[in-house]
């Protein structure tokens, strides 16, 4: 099965603005290579989204909230949380957060 992706503008914001702070302090480039790994990551989604862990949070939602991890390997820094649910045949993601910051809220 193939799942839709599906965007919410919490998202939106989280990667436009992850995006922007890296044109803007890293440079133009990092800011597109973080984009075409970013959009990748969430792709793969298209297939298989359930074999990302459930988010530590997820029991504070009425739905079970899931996680997929993007950043470079092994690093533990500048990895981002790409956070979604899934749906009958559509996954959507919700944010798109640094691992730095605190556990989502309702």
């Amino acid at each position: 099965m193939t799942y839709r992706i599906e965007l919410a503008a919490t998202a939106k914001a989280d990667i436009r603005g992850q995006a922007q702070w890296l044109r803007e302090n890293v440079s133009p480039a990092a800011a597109t290579k973080w984009l075409d790994g970013l959009y990748k990551a969430i792709d793969s989604l298209q297939t298989r989204p359930l074999r990302c862990p459930v988010a530590a949070e997820s029991d504070k939602f009425p739905e079970e909230i899931h996680e997929l991890l993007y950043g470079p390997r092994g690093k533990r820094k500048h990895k981002h949380r790409i956070i979604f649910t899934v749906g009958e045949d559509t996954v959507y993601v919700l944010y798109v957060r640094h691992t730095a910051r605190d556990e989502l809220e309702p």
